[in-house]
């Protein structure tokens, strides 16, 4: 398999949705009334974008 397709290759796109829907939980649990909801949702965010990266950078290796 050539770089190109490597890229291209879906299972990439679809951890980078996983990781977008992670990251919009965690933006929405900023807005939630419980305790310590603005720890959990910053943990949740902070998952979200390190799996959105690792995609990323999947990519582009």
């Amino acid at each position: 398999m050539n770089k190109t397709e490597e890229a291209n290759d879906e299972r990439h796109y679809i951890l980078l949705v996983i990781a977008i829907v992670i990251g919009i939980v965690g933006v929405y649990l900023r807005f939630a009334d419980f305790h310590h909801s603005s720890l959990v949702a910053n943990i949740i965010l902070i998952i979200g974008v390190a799996i959105a990266l690792k995609a990323v950078f999947a990519i582009l290796k």
